[in-house]
């Protein structure tokens, strides 16, 4: 094909023949066929040359059809048209004055309209090219603001994130060699600023490699680290607070919640440093609220207990002591387990399946403030020992080392509870195991006064008991 002649008339050829041959007409059934000579066949050497549409649209006017055949004597229906040879020129049009047919009238419109399409085709095509010529055109479109001076409305995530994140805190625990293990050795975890004095709030489990001998390092999102010691642990909360040996001025504590208000369906927040990456946030809702859950830091120490609430906000290892937002960027709980396939619950180094539990900040509020007023936590108790395997909240046969399992003139003596009992429901709760128990009695003060439902030899009754008072943790 050549492409030199696009657009261009193609002079004829004089070898050509100057008209173009009679195709054989097609007859009808029983009626004698017209002969006709073939044409002669163009010369072997004659280049063939063709058009492109376009060319042949620009250089041919449109032709009316070709007049029929005349149709055998006596036959009906007529033949149809004579069709020219492909490449062939258009038949010679009718002489004037003759008759036009009406299908000649319908080729020549749809040939008219092929023009004019070609003709809006081919301007639309020169159009885009000269559009494209410069090569600089593009399709992006710009923001009308630059991030910088873009304003995020208060309650949105962004803002939130912003407001809080100056008071989270990374720590970094490294044991001493008096506790068995090698110098330095040590974990990754969250806190954040409760006052301005530099008490910061974390998890027990967080920093109890370096409770005896070991250092403390808390380390700011602007990357400014402090020297911390640790004022007070509670390893049944697993709630402990430390604080900052040279405080810098002008700290910011975030506000703190009333996790009692919290609804199922709220947004949430997390803040920390998952797996070290410091200053991760993310997002999720309460999922479920009073979840007991029982949680260790993994070293074999004892099991802490807390009427959690559930969150599926991503919570990974490092987040533990890390804030639980709700959306006005207020701390509604301290994010301290996750349940883990085939693990159980506490933390491991598994990732998050959305199931994540914070301590209640109203809970972790009152340990708080106990510690750092006497370094010590204080539980509320009821004087009785439960098993804590197995279902129901059982009062077992015999306390530990042989003590009595139900502490004479003790808050369940006082009640009447007995060895045997089965207690079934703690204030509004439904109690199905000892654990369950514990994180109840554990939302509550020493000297709250709450109904307990028991099952005794098959008989339902119910009692109240005075709760009491335990210091410390051994």
């Amino acid at each position: 094909m050549s492409t030199e002649n696009e657009g261009t008339a193609v002079p004829a050829d004089p070898a050509a023949p100057s008209a173009p041959p009679t195709p054989p007409s097609t007859t009808t059934p029983d009626q004698p066929t017209a002969q006709t000579s073939p044409p002669p066949p163009p010369p072997t050497d004659a280049p063939t040359v063709v058009q492109t549409p376009e060319a042949t649209a620009a250089t041919q006017a449109p032709a009316p059809a070709p007049a029929p055949a005349p149709a055998a004597a006596g036959g009906w229906p007529p033949p149809p048209p004579a069709v020219p040879a492909w490449g062939a020129p258009p038949p010679a049009s009718p002489a004037p004055g003759s008759p036009r047919k009406r299908s000649g009238g319908l080729v020549a419109a749809v040939l008219a309209a092929a023009l004019v399409a070609g003709g809006v085709g081919g301007g639309i095509g020169y159009w885009a090219a000269e559009r494209g010529d410069d090569g600089v055109s593009s399709t992006t479109v710009s923001s009308g603001q630059a991030p910088a001076a873009f304003k995020r409305d208060p309650g949105t995530v962004a803002a939130v994130a912003a407001q809080a994140l100056p008071s989270v805190v990374t720590i970094q625990a490294k044991s001493g060699a008096a506790q068995g293990g090698g110098e330095g050795e040590g974990g990754t975890g969250t806190g954040f600023v409760y006052d301005q004095e530099g008490h910061i709030v974390t998890n027990n489990h967080v920093v109890a490699s370096a409770a005896e001998g070991g250092t403390l390092s808390v380390t700011f999102p602007d990357g400014k680290a402090y020297d911390a010691e640790v004022v007070g642990r509670a390893e049944g909360y697993d709630v402990a607070v430390l604080k900052l040996t040279n405080a810098p001025k002008g700290l910011k504590p975030l506000p703190l919640g009333d996790s009692d208000k919290v609804a199922v369906g709220d947004s949430t927040i997390a803040i920390g440093a998952p797996f070290g990456l410091s200053n991760t946030v993310t997002t999720g809702i309460i999922s479920a609220k009073n979840r007991p859950v029982a949680s260790g830091d993994g070293s074999g120490g004892g099991n802490s207990y807390m009427s959690a609430l559930q969150t599926d906000a991503s919570i990974n290892p490092g987040n533990s002591g890390g804030p639980l937002l709700d959306a006005s960027g207020a701390v509604i709980g301290i994010n301290s387990a996750i349940q883990s396939t085939g693990s159980g619950f506490g933390q491991s180094q598994a990732g998050s399946i959305g199931l994540g539990f914070a301590i209640p900040v109203n809970q972790a509020k009152n340990v708080a403030q106990q510690l750092i007023k006497t370094g010590k936590p204080v539980y509320p108790v009821i004087g009785a020992t439960v098993n804590m395997r197995g279902e129901g909240a059982t009062i077992a046969s015999q306390g530990t080392g042989g003590t009595p399992a139900v502490v004479p003139d003790g808050p369940a003596a006082k009640a009447g509870l007995k060895p045997g009992d089965v207690i079934t429901g703690f204030g509004d709760r439904q109690i199905d195991s000892g654990p369950t128990l514990i994180s109840e009695i554990w939302t509550h003060k020493p000297g709250d006064s709450v109904k307990i439902t028991y099952e005794r030899d098959g008989k339902t009754s119910t009692a109240t008991v005075t709760l009491g008072e335990r210091t410390g943790d051994s």
